[in-house]
């Protein structure tokens, strides 16, 4: 089971929710208040943190969608040994503990590929995150035939990744692919040729902020 666009929160929340709920009761039973105060603070968050709102994706097929809610800090030319394998740009997107943290589907393609790497679990926001950190990245094959990688990177707090799409997955763009909890980092690597719409530091929106539109269609 998955999250979808329907729920209100998203699934890995639900258990959590749950607990907290039945401990707090307990701590009403047991009278204790201090311990319930604090229970209802938790759950407050956890509400707030797993919340889906609704998104409506913006721009044409050819606009590559924000994969994630949060900051712009990294938007660079780079060479990529791991992923695409090639020249490429490179969007960093910082996510911090009060962003919503489910992810969507930049474009709509089919997976080619799931690559994941262990590693450290530095400050997210940090470029050198994208090269040290706990990552997971897909590898998208648009449907004009352009390659694109979106990769999820664990951050300082943030320890799970989740992921639901498997290789031969057909994705819509907008669409809901998983999420990373408590605060971490996705990037985005598109052709150099892409026309990049957003700035170093603006808050983008989860499959309705454009990033990026691609260049024309791809010739195979």
């Amino acid at each position: 089971m998955r999250t979808t666009e329907t729920d209100k929160f998203a699934k890995e929340g639900r258990t959590v929710l749950a607990i907290v709920f039945v401990f707090f009761l307990l701590s009403l039973v047991k009278h204790w208040w201090i311990a319930s105060g604090i229970f209802v603070v938790f759950l407050a968050f956890s509400l707030y943190f797993f919340r889906n709102p609704a998104r409506h994706p913006q721009g044409g097929e050819q606009g590559v969608l924000s994969p994630a809610d949060g900051k712009v800090v990294q938007n660079d030319i780079v060479e990529d040994d791991r992923y695409l394998k090639t020249r490429c740009r490179k969007i960093g997107i910082f996510m911090s503990l009060l962003d919503v943290h489910v992810n969507r589907v930049p474009v709509s393609g089919t997976v080619e590929a799931i690559e994941y790497r262990q590693g450290k679990f530095i400050a997210a926001n940090l470029d050198k995150a994208s090269e040290d950190n706990e990552q997971n990245a897909l590898i998208i094959k648009a449907k004009n035939g352009i390659r694109l990688a979106v990769v999820q990177i664990a951050g300082l707090i943030a320890r799970r990744i989740v992921c639901y799409p498997v290789v031969g997955t057909s994705l819509r763009r907008g669409s809901i692919f998983g999420m990373i909890k408590f605060g971490s980092r996705l990037d985005v690597y598109l052709p150099v040729e892409s026309s990049v719409q957003v700035t170093l530091g603006q808050k983008v929106r989860a499959g309705e902020t454009v990033l990026a539109t691609l260049p024309g269609e791809k010739t195979e």
